[in-house]
């Protein structure tokens, strides 16, 4: 007998939880170390622009800030049109493009003018090294989202593969009844075992199998054979229209494509008759 118990689902190791908040929280905190040093560049990058000084702080959340939103987006339309991902995919590239050039420029720029006292670097160092805060950023902030996500989606499908062991369980398997051996034979067919063919074809155009209130569609042959009971239509020829009534009389359905085919082969068995007789 199959056991009503439910099934437990597999309880995450305490570890998972915690290494999950240092991890989210590190992520964090790169976050924001990446977001401040390239928050400081790009914001005297807005000042050599001659922006006004009271509002070069929305430059930096402008494009750095676009960077978080649209890697957020990319996760969210995962599964959403490729047109649509590759247009988010497209703004966010262009976006930490513009991010690291303007970082490198500032770092580049600012080493030209500088006098050398410490350790000297040379162009491309400093704006390899300026680099490293967008891309960061970026980075960051898919991690973030990622490890965000994924505890939730993992213990959704254990409690969902837990919930469908225990309906698979808890119901039983219907039993089936074991077929007769022998099914005795109907009257109707009992006597058209005996009756002639002619008489037990008629008897099988009659009587129509019935499914559920819905009648059959007659076939070629049946159309045929009780076309040729039908009426004539004018000059002894076959007429679609009766054979269409006959067949319905019978209990079938019949369609006018399937009716016309079935007057030809009648009328051509008319032409052959009249043929003969002449």
């Amino acid at each position: 007998m199959p056991s009503h118990a439910i099934s437990s689902s597999p309880t995450p190791s305490p570890a998972r939880p915690r290494l999950a908040l240092a991890i989210r929280t590190g992520v964090a905190l790169m976050s924001l170390g990446a977001f401040a040093l390239s928050y400081d560049a790009l914001r005297q990058m807005a000042a050599a622009s001659h922006v006004h000084p009271a509002l070069t702080y929305i430059f930096p959340l402008l494009v750095d800030g676009f960077i978080a939103l649209g890697i957020g987006a990319l996760l969210v339309l995962h599964a959403g049109p490729l047109r649509a991902r590759l247009y988010v995919a497209t703004l966010v590239a262009l976006a930490t493009a513009t991010s690291i050039w303007a970082n490198v420029l500032h770092a580049i720029r600012l080493n030209q003018q500088a006098r050398h006292t410490g350790l000297p670097l040379d162009d491309i160092t400093v704006g390899a090294i300026s680099a490293i805060a967008p891309l960061a950023l970026a980075g960051a902030v898919h991690f973030y989202l990622l490890v965000q996500r994924q505890p939730a989606t993992r213990h959704n499908t254990a409690d969902t593969q837990a919930l469908t062991r225990h309906k698979s369980a808890a119901v039983p398997e219907p039993r089936q009844a074991p077929a007769p051996a022998s099914a005795a034979p109907t009257p109707l067919a009992a006597g058209l075992d005996g009756a002639d063919p002619a008489r037990k074809q008629e008897a099988e155009i009659d009587t129509p199998t019935k499914r559920a209130g819905i009648k059959p569609s007659a076939t070629l042959e049946q159309a045929v054979e009780i076309g040729r009971t039908a009426q004539h239509g004018r000059a002894g020829n076959a007429s679609r229209r009766r054979i269409e009534d006959a067949v319905r009389d019978k209990g079938f359905t019949i369609n006018k494509d399937l009716a016309e085919k079935a007057k030809d082969i009648i009328q051509a068995e008319l032409d052959l008759n009249a043929a003969a007789v002449q």
